[in-house]
């Protein structure tokens, strides 16, 4: 194997050439921070770095610690996608009520002799508790490992007991990596426990807080009896910048001059209980439904819909009221938000997620940053928030539109990232929506992120419309039952 110019490392796709700079300035140390902007591959560059170092004989397990809505993806598109096919290996992803087979599964990573790299993956909330940190921990004892957070803003808040347990467990692997396309997501503090993660004499400082007295202007406040530290800027930007860059690399999309003008991901969302309970009864009557009446292509998209609404974390009574649902959908939104910067278009099929969707936003991150487009908001109103979003001096960072209303013939160049929090059935729909932001203006590559809960109908949607298949054709003859079920 060399790792140079010309690769002769046996990968399973071919990397482009910003993931081959990653890999060549990253695979043999012990700690290195990826800042690759979403988009640009990062996770086939964490992977590629395992296989190497697993092929050498450095290493002989990984552990992947991702949020509650990526994490499975890692196992289910991540690993299969990237991974050598000559490297034997297994997979268990972490459940902290296991099945007796999920059990079994889980045992297997602790059977020796064993010639197989051993990759578990973790969700990070697993590491706010005692069983899921004792897990971690006695895997991490008994091998030789490479333990990499992805999405590391998730352990920016270094008071958390997920990042203290994180920080605690690192020390027990040989080698560290993190992951995100954004490090800092609201201030230069955000890098502390990031870093502290790789190793705390990367930056320099023994504590937090010595790293915020050097790198944040402080002021003590009082209110009553009450004394604070506030934070009223930043200093020294400079120099934290080039300690950085001695132990990380940093991708934009606008750099990499091979990737294509589109690029698509996928966000996993899991249905929490409620929501499951509500979609299997919905599933049941849709079905008996059908069956005992007209089945049209308007019949069986009307039931397709309302499934799609209970992912989304809603549905709709009778009496045409909602009933929301407990759900992590809008969290994983704000989880890609967090990882992405500039300015954002965010695409949902109802209204209902709409006006939820602008309600989060306001309270995350102020009222000037959003605007909404569907309906019932006023021709001005659009007119105002088409400007506002094309202007770089504006605040307004969010376009949250209904696919319907603003997907056709809008100019919305000004961002580069396209969320879909929920589908359109509709592939002329989504094509026409896509070519908001890629069109004559755009001089990035643009990135779309689906949401999608596993196993339901937001599955059966997205990928009908990446197969441009169109879906009043498809729920026909003897197919609906397939997509309902």
């Amino acid at each position: 194997m060399v790792l140079g110019q010309e690769l002769s490392y046996p990968f399973k796709t071919k990397p482009y050439e910003h993931q081959r700079v990653a890999l060549e300035k990253s695979w043999n140390k012990e700690e290195y921070a990826l800042f690759m902007e979403m988009g640009t591959g990062k996770s086939k560059v964490l992977i590629d770095n395992i296989a190497i170092l697993y092929d050498r004989g450095f290493l002989d397990a990984a552990v992947i610690i991702a949020p509650k809505g990526v994490y499975r993806n890692w196992e289910l598109a991540e690993l299969p996608a990237h991974l050598p096919s000559h490297v034997l290996h297994k997979t268990v992803v972490w459940n902290p009520t296991a099945t007796k087979r999920q059990q079994e599964l889980l045992d297997s990573l602790f059977v020796f002799p064993d010639e197989e790299l051993n990759i578990l993956i973790v969700n990070v909330e697993a590491f706010s508790t005692k069983k899921g940190s004792a897990f971690v921990q006695k895997f991490l004892k008994m091998h030789t490992a490479l333990m990499a957070v992805d999405e590391s803003t998730t352990i920016k808040n270094p008071n958390a007991k997920r990042t203290k347990n994180i920080i605690k467990l690192s020390k027990l692997a040989k080698y560290r990596r993190i992951l995100t396309g954004s490090p800092v997501t609201k201030s230069p503090l955000d890098l502390y426990s990031q870093c502290a993660f790789l190793d705390e004499a990367y930056l320099g400082y023994a504590s937090y807080y010595s790293f915020r007295s050097r790198y944040a202007i402080i002021q003590k406040r009082s209110v009553a009896t009450h004394s604070f530290q506030q934070v009223l800027g930043y200093q020294n930007l400079t120099e934290l910048n080039e300690t950085l860059q001695n132990f990380s690399y940093r991708v934009l999309k606008q750099d990499c001059l091979d990737l294509p003008e589109k690029v698509y991901t996928r966000r996993n969302v899991q249905l929490t209980k409620e929501q499951k309970e509500v979609y299997e009864s919905l599933k049941k009557w849709a079905l008996a439904s059908l069956e005992e009446g007209d089945i049209t292509a308007v019949n069986v998209i009307t039931q397709l819909l309302r499934l799609q609404q209970v992912t989304c974390g809603y549905a709709k009574l009778d009496d045409g009221s909602f009933k929301e649902l407990d759900n992590y959908r809008i969290d994983e939104l704000l989880s890609v938000l967090e990882e992405v910067s500039g300015k954002v278009i965010i695409w949902a099929n109802y209204i209902y997620d709409i006006r939820k969707i602008c309600e989060v936003l306001g309270k995350q991150y102020g009222k000037e940053s959003y605007g909404a487009y569907y309906g019932e908001v006023s021709d001005d109103a659009r007119q105002k928030l088409i400007i506002d979003f094309q202007s770089s001096s504006s605040p307004c960072r969010f376009f949250v539109g209904q696919v319907r209303t603003g997907g056709y013939g809008l100019t919305l160049t000004a961002a580069n990232t396209v969320i879909y929090y929920s589908n359109s059935y509709d592939l002329e729909v989504r094509m026409q929506s896509e070519d908001r932001a890629h069109r004559i203006g755009q001089t990035n590559k643009v990135t779309y992120v689906d949401l999608v809960a596993e196993k339901t109908v937001d599955e059966k949607i997205v990928k009908a419309l990446k197969n441009k298949i169109n879906l009043a054709n498809a729920v026909m003859g003897d197919a609906w039952r397939d997509w309902i079920t």
